[in-house]
């Protein structure tokens, strides 16, 4: 605690965290990470289906094209501006709660929350609704209905409910993001302090880009814990024709709805796919987060935010 002060001689602004954090989550995305969201969300709208009849039913609506759903023009929003609060947020709240004397734990934890809330609020909400509604609307095809383009649905959303339809959902989204990368923030950390004591390393030591990335993919493979509330969250936001389902779900009311048709499997489906996007997503934003901001540190001269 009376080394923290020390900690403050210079404070660790940097908006090249916001380059950083959109470029980082824009590579995320369109490699493996869309096409992990796809197989994700099709198995929580459709809780009857295994993980292959989804990725058969995602690669009969087109083939390789069919994993990227929604990649464009939702999920590009999305990931460049979503990647741009995090890594800038979460690395300010990161290293102030460091500053306050926190453990590495400790502040990934809540420098994760941080980033995590931020970036449901200010740029996910409508088009974390607007890409699920792209995945799932085939679901109304099926019974007969016509099928619509996704700015046809953005806006018939709009001039139905206006701007809290677009945003339906955005409470579970930022309970999911809290909870997501608080702990993929929180683990990871817990585990690159793992990695030092094994490797004999002190506190202070530096990790290999390796370790570092082993790091990552064991706080994003336990973050998945959280599975019931992404599950929770894409059947707000879906577009089904399911007659039985309450209108205006809220996030307890879709919890009901969930639990008495599928039960406790129910709101984990979709969990696998999700461990995976969650390695996926972490190795990007932390581990490549980290060893991009230290890049960008060397170069201008800035200190880094915190000591990894």
């Amino acid at each position: 605690m009376s080394a923290a002060p020390a900690k403050l001689e210079k404070k660790p602004v940097s908006f090249s965290n916001i380059l950083l954090g959109s470029g980082l989550n824009l590579a995320e995305v369109s490699t493996l990470g869309q096409p992990l969201e796809v197989i994700k969300t099709t198995m929580a709208a459709n809780r009857s289906l295994s993980l292959l009849q989804s990725a058969k039913l995602v690669w009969s609506r087109g083939g390789v094209f069919g994993f990227y759903q929604g990649l464009i023009p939702w999920a590009w929003i999305e990931a460049s501006t979503k990647g741009a609060v995090l890594l800038f947020v979460s690395s300010e709240a990161e290293y102030y709660f460091k500053s306050f004397g926190a453990s590495n734990f400790g502040a990934g934890i809540g420098g994760g929350m941080t980033g995590g809330v931020a970036q449901a609020y200010l740029t996910m909400g409508f088009c974390t609704c607007m890409k699920t509604v792209e995945i799932t609307r085939h679901k109304q095809a099926a019974v007969g209905s016509a099928q619509q383009t996704s700015f046809q649905v953005f806006k018939e959303i709009y001039a139905k409910e206006g701007i809290k339809g677009i945003n339906k959902g955005v409470n579970a989204v930022a309970i999911r993001q809290m909870t997501n990368w608080g702990s993929r923030f929180g683990f990871a950390r817990l585990a690159e302090d793992a990695i030092k004591n094994a490797t004999g390393k002190g506190k202070d030591d530096k990790l290999s880009s390796l370790e570092k990335i082993a790091a990552s993919a064991v706080g994003g493979g336990l973050s998945a814990w959280n599975q019931p509330i992404e599950v929770i969250r894409v059947e707000m936001q879906s577009k089904t024709a399911d007659p039985n389902r309450p209108k205006n779900l809220s996030v307890i009311g879709a919890f009901k709805y969930i639990y008495s048709n599928n039960g406790i499997s129910g709101l984990y489906r979709g969990v696998a796919p999700r461990i995976g996007l969650g390695i996926w997503q972490t190795i990007f934003m932390v581990g490549f987060g980290d060893m991009a901001r230290e890049f960008v540190a060397n170069l201008t001269g800035e200190k880094p935010s915190a000591k990894h």
